[in-house]
């Protein structure tokens, strides 16, 4: 089969692989698409991702959907069956180890010992989905709703993320929020906050064509980042998710929420230390909150994409995984892209 395997900066190779047998508890999916994400884009163009270092080959991807080809022999009354054979699914991709301290505490998305497809948070790397077969955890596949697409299921992942980010916010029931970065994950904050029940969505970025997509997504307000004279900036808003993942967003975010508002950091910053307006934090007494990854929210995520078709105008191109470098290059040029797929259709038979 063919797999996506990245070896370290710039070297990402498409190879052929073993197929990989279920054992108790396990699933074998036969992958149908899998979306590229800013990480996999980092371990490509750097060869790691915030303070995780590639220290050995891993497959990457860890936004999948595809069908359900076979299980492993249970050897226990715990190894419940899944989704029946030939199902089609979406893969949650986070194991957490649900005994830390977190995890009792009901914040499996922070686990301290979790295993997350394609990440190099640990060693050895817990691979990814970017193959034609893979093998989960049965407990980690969820079947699509009725009429749900694959294509636009793939995105489930991403727009977990961005459900945990509002959820983080608190309520935005009326309320008027400032989104910086208009990459997939800041279009999917915008649908997101949206669904939530925000008035008001203005999103900055320094790409037209981004802003293009975040309007798609329900944005009411679009702002060049690098126009300070834009007549959309706003005077003060009531909560801001800073989701570009450069200092200046977090700054951004800082000087035009209300006093006693909300930010929430979702981008992921550069590795080391990032300057912030910490003064503001202080004067104006705001809530700067993190927000990583997602937990149940994957299933709320589903039936999202389930009832809204205009998730579509997200999706903009597909690639087969035999082009797999190609479409990474295409994904990294936000002027000409917003989610970019790859396509295991034919690598997998599915």
């Amino acid at each position: 089969m063919l797999g996506c395997v990245i070896h370290g900066a710039g070297d990402l190779r498409v190879e052929e692989l073993p197929v990989p047998r279920p054992g108790p508890g396990e699933a074998l999916v036969a992958v149908r698409y899998g979306g590229v994400c800013g990480s996999d884009l980092h371990y490509w163009r750097h060869g790691g991702v915030g303070d995780f270092r590639l220290k050995e080959p891993m497959l990457l991807g860890h936004e999948v959907v595809g069908t359900v080809v076979a299980y492993g022999s249970p050897d226990t009354d715990t190894d419940a069956p899944g989704p029946a054979a030939g199902t089609a699914v979406a893969v949650h991709p986070a194991t957490p180890c649900e005994v830390c301290p977190e995890c009792a505490d009901g914040r499996r998305n922070v686990c301290r010992d979790t295993r997350y497809l394609g990440s190099a948070a640990r060693v050895p790397h817990v691979q990814g989905g970017f193959a034609a077969r893979i093998v989960v955890p049965a407990e980690q596949l969820r079947p699509l709703p009725a009429g749900l697409d694959p294509r636009r299921a793939a995105l489930a992942e991403p727009l977990s993320v961005a459900l945990h980010a509002v959820r983080r916010a608190g309520d935005l029931t009326g309320r008027h929020l400032l989104v910086t970065g208009a990459g997939p994950i800041g279009c999917l904050v915008v649908a997101a906050a949206k669904a939530a029940g925000a008035a008001h969505v203005t999103v900055t970025d320094l790409l037209p064509a981004a802003l293009e997509y975040a309007r798609a997504a329900g944005a009411d307000t679009l702002v060049r980042a690098d126009a300070p004279e834009d007549a959309g900036w706003p005077a003060g808003v009531d909560t801001a998710i800073e989701a570009s993942g450069v200092a200046a967003g977090l700054d951004t975010c800082l000087r035009l929420v209300r006093r006693g508002g909300v930010v929430v950091q979702l981008g992921m910053l550069p590795p080391g230390q990032s300057p912030f307006a910490g003064n503001l934090v202080v004067s104006r007494e705001i809530e700067l909150r993190g927000a990583f990854r997602f937990d149940d929210e994957f299933d709320e995520a589903l039936e999202l994409l389930a009832a809204e078709p205009a998730f579509d105008a997200l999706v903009s191109t597909v690639v087969p995984v035999q082009d797999a470098e190609s479409a990474f290059v295409l994904a990294a040029d936000r002027g000409r892209s917003c989610k970019v797929l790859l396509d295991f259709g034919a690598a997998s038979g599915s």
